[in-house]
């Protein structure tokens, strides 16, 4: 084409190759390599985790497949059963301990959530102490200094404010399949040299009446699987046997799964630092 002045005009035309973009596949491949490079750093990982027999059977395996399933025809072989994790029973003990901690701890929460929600239990002059051990969930009825908000004085007829609390905690125990454990406790205060009822009584039948309370208020029979009365052999207040936090009522859910090595196992929580819902009842007769 001539233009003014006898200049040619050229014209170049460029083709623009058209790309993937990100509608191309080359990322794909990149990120199949990746997740391929993942999955083997984890399973190598995952090898070196596992016991010294497992590992020389994982070797032996890749080694010589074939010789090594003939060599375990009876199914023995971790590779051939299925079975290519072994776990000691102290590891499974742990898991279970573990497990069934963290559910007692969730009804620790619930238990006292459901106290502290109660109107009537606002006013109350008592403890309701909740804490995980290490012998499992222990919930305790604790007399307060007044002495007289859970039993009466020398009886095992309990006021409307021990069963109320029994009541709410049933309630939640209800929803468990551990077994349940009652113990009753009283401080030093004898009756007397020549009675015949004691101390060792007087707690056993305080802990019974917590039992039917229990069962009364959807708590499986069948759940029951002790009722003690320790008298006063295991006081609260160790330096003051007639410390009116001595006479108490304990409900132990102990662990299901076998204790092992102490290293397992949640250290058990100081008195003071133990959860505490208070509870304050109307005004009772005694102890």
């Amino acid at each position: 084409m001539a233009a003014r002045g006898g200049k040619k005009i050229v014209i170049v035309k460029k083709k623009v190759a058209g790309g993937g973009g990100h509608h191309g596949g080359s990322w794909k491949v990149a990120y199949a390599d990746f997740v391929t490079a993942m999955m083997a750093f984890f399973m190598v990982m995952w090898i070196l985790g596992m016991d010294d027999q497992t590992k020389q059977a994982i070797e032996g395996y890749f080694a010589n497949p074939v010789g090594y399933k003939k060599g375990y025809g009876a199914g023995s072989s971790p590779m051939a059963n299925g079975s290519s994790i072994s776990i000691s029973r102290s590891t499974l003990r742990m898991i279970v301990r573990s497990t069934e901690q963290r559910s007692f701890e969730r009804l620790k929460e619930s238990i006292l959530k459901k106290l502290a929600a109660n109107d009537s239990l606002r006013k109350l002059d008592a403890e309701v102490e909740v804490l995980v051990t290490k012998d499992g969930l222990r919930i305790e009825l604790v007399e307060s200094e007044r002495g007289d908000v859970y039993f009466p004085l020398g009886s095992a007829q309990m006021t409307s404010t021990t069963a109320l609390v029994l009541s709410l905690v049933g309630g939640e125990l209800a929803v468990l399949e551990h077994p349940v454990i009652l113990e009753g406790h009283t401080d030093g205060a004898k009756f007397g040299v020549d009675a015949s009822y004691t101390n060792w009584e007087l707690s056993a039948d305080r802990a019974n009446a917590a039992r039917r309370v229990l069962l009364s208020s959807g708590l499986a029979p069948t759940r029951i699987e002790e009722v003690r009365g320790y008298a006063d052999t295991r006081p609260r207040v160790t330096n003051d046997p007639m410390a009116p936090a001595n006479r108490r009522i304990s409900i132990l859910l102990p662990y299901t799964s076998p204790q092992g090595a102490s290293d397992d196992d949640p250290p058990t929580p100081a008195p003071g630092s133990a959860a505490v819902a208070p509870v304050r009842p109307p005004s009772p007769p005694g102890l």
